[in-house]
């Protein structure tokens, strides 16, 4: 019985040895992915869509390809969420102030039910952006495999990328890694349901993608090289 104990101590302690390795790869990890990108968030919007005219001149200044709308959910086929259409917002008011020449739309395009694509086109053309502009990843179906995609097949080199603040890390942290030239523009006009939830989940997101970018592993798909220096007519599946 004593044998028996002693074993299952040494379980139980091994146990927690693993543990604490585990919460400490953790934080280093976060803290690592987060302090390592958060000098690249170059402006924050907040209430309403409002660039000041000073930022958006520092932010001409970092001569992007384009601007880079990462996709985040919809409500029904036609509507943006509230987070999606936050990001949208800010993305459209960029080029609009002359930011950079282009936008790139990143999402989720996996099943005909969720297209997260075709709403952010429809809402960016209906803003009175031009279609020749606009460019459509519809393969987008996670932040790594949009911003790998975003070099490897649209040929972006430096890239405004807009998102909430708490995603902003992975984002630039992975783009970084990758070889581009990234800064944020962090879209946080509200506080938004469910906020807690994916705070949570994007601490396990950062360890996952930290080791994707070490590995350099390649994306869900691949696919034909459409310049982002040229039309994105052709990216839009419509």
């Amino acid at each position: 019985m004593a044998r028996v104990k002693r074993f299952f101590l040494k379980i139980l302690l091994a146990i927690i040895v693993i543990g604490m390795i585990a919460g400490l790869a953790c934080i280093l990890i976060n803290s690592r992915v987060v302090n390592s990108t958060e000098d690249k968030i170059v402006y924050t919007v907040t209430g309403e869509v409002e660039i000041k005219q000073f930022a958006v001149e520092n932010i001409k200044k970092f001569n992007a390809d384009c601007i880079m709308v990462l996709g985040c959910g919809i409500e029904d086929e036609e509507t943006p969420s509230p987070m999606l259409k936050d990001r949208l917002d800010v993305g459209i008011e960029l080029y609009k102030q002359g930011a950079a020449p282009k936008i790139l739309l990143t999402g989720d395009n996996g099943t005909e039910g969720h297209n997260e694509i075709h709403v952010m086109l429809k809402y960016t053309k209906e803003a009175g952006v031009p279609e020749k502009d606009i460019f459509c990843d519809h393969a987008g179906f996670s932040t790594y495999d949009s911003m790998y995609r975003a070099g490897s097949i649209f040929n972006v080199q430096r890239a405004i990328v807009v998102t909430q603040t708490y995603h902003q890390y992975r984002a630039l942290y992975i783009g970084d890694k990758l070889g581009l030239e990234v800064c944020g523009v962090a879209s946080d006009q509200e506080t938004y349901f469910g906020q807690s939830f994916r705070e949570s989940r994007e601490i396990l997101a950062r360890i996952k993608d930290f080791f994707k970018a070490f590995l350099r592993s390649k994306p869900t798909y691949g696919g034909d090289v459409i310049p982002i220096s040229g039309s994105g007519i052709s990216s839009h599946g419509e």
